[in-house]
């Protein structure tokens, strides 16, 4: 990745890209990859550089990759940068209900090696930063937000927050549900809160988990253990806002136990390995995901529930299928043409 940095003297001139990429997050950076094959020049754009991992831990924060999402980070040369110590398989998941109700999925019966892969957020991270640091790779702008963005008839610019500009024939918006790009454009979007947060936590386990990822679907939301490297889970616990506070709040060995309860004891004793944190949960829904000179990928462009894992899915799924669309364009076709976006 090629890190752009204007003298304080230069900060008047602009730089000139054909593809304009806000924000370096995961599916930001995806795309960036994707793109790195391709003839178009490409700028990423955050405010802050992404961190990478520190393996001095584990990241609370995990993702349940589906095997599309894996082929297209390997597609890219991002998978394959992922220690593979540092993810765990998921080979079957066990939902359970009320009234002792149970659904099992196997990969197995299903002929599939595995059902989707837990990946921490950092190593992915990391990995996408060093995909897009070979050559070919993105001209990095980090340090400097977006202040201001106008769009013409042949070329679109974001102006920043230090004076500079870009000029780019496409902006894409991959900055998360309070898309800077999104207000800026005047697109429309209906959100609403759940109610609820995400409470996340590692554990280690008294018992194996064998691979399984369960869920639970109780009175207090839905808790689910998803399988980490050796005899260690990762806890998502939808729950609602109030229910939240007083999980953080918690002392450990309190928190430890209640998990541990309401999960039955499938795996034993819990011990933390993180401590617990959460994140507000939001329903969003963008009444356009392009427009002339831009398009919005990610939680930018939608939104959902994590129950069924599928919001960096769907963010990947952008990512890939628009790298595919502005890589397979004829040689004399805008990639800012609306009518190709």
């Amino acid at each position: 990745m090629q890190v752009e940095a204007l003298e304080p003297e230069d900060r008047s001139s602009a730089l000139a890209c054909d593809v304009l990429i806000v924000s370096a997050g995961l599916v930001g950076s995806a795309l960036a990859a994707a793109l790195r094959t391709s003839t178009l020049t490409t700028v990423l754009l955050d405010a802050q550089a992404p961190v990478l991992p520190q393996r001095d831990g584990w990241d609370s924060r995990v993702y349940a990759i589906s095997p599309g999402s894996q082929a297209f980070l390997s597609d890219c040369g991002v998978w394959q940068r992922l220690p593979a110590e540092r993810i765990a398989r998921v080979e079957a998941m066990q939902v359970f209900g009320d009234d002792a109700a149970k659904l099992v999925f196997s990969a197995y019966d299903c002929g599939l090696p595995e059902l989707c892969f837990i990946v921490e957020g950092r190593e992915l991270q990391g990995a996408l930063a060093a995909a897009n640091a070979e050559e070919g790779g993105p001209v990095a702008r980090f340090g400097s937000s977006p202040s201001a963005l106008s769009i013409g008839e042949d070329a679109a610019w974001v102006e920043l927050a230090d004076g500079t500009s870009i000029e780019t024939r496409l902006v894409l918006g991959a900055d998360g549900t309070q898309s800077w790009v999104r207000e800026a454009a005047g697109i429309d979007a209906t959100g609403r809160s759940y109610g609820q947060q995400g409470v996340v936590a590692n554990f280690a386990t008294e018992t194996a988990h064998d691979a399984i990822a369960r869920q639970w679907f109780v009175a207090d939301g839905v808790v689910a253990l998803l399988p980490l490297p050796g005899d260690q889970v990762s806890l998502v616990w939808s729950t609602s806002d109030a229910h939240a506070a007083r999980l953080l709040a918690a002392a450990p060995g309190d928190f430890e136990h209640e998990v541990a309860t309401m999960c039955g004891h499938a795996l034993g004793e819990m011990h933390l390995v993180t401590p617990p944190r959460s994140f507000p949960l939001h329903l969003l829904k963008v009444d356009e995901i392009v427009r002339p000179r831009l398009a919005l990928i990610g939680d930018a462009a939608h939104g959902v529930h994590p129950l069924a894992g599928q919001g960096l899915n769907l963010g990947f799924q952008d990512a890939r299928e628009l790298a595919r669309v502005l890589c397979e364009r004829g040689p004399q076709d805008d990639c800012g043409d609306y009518r190709l976006l």
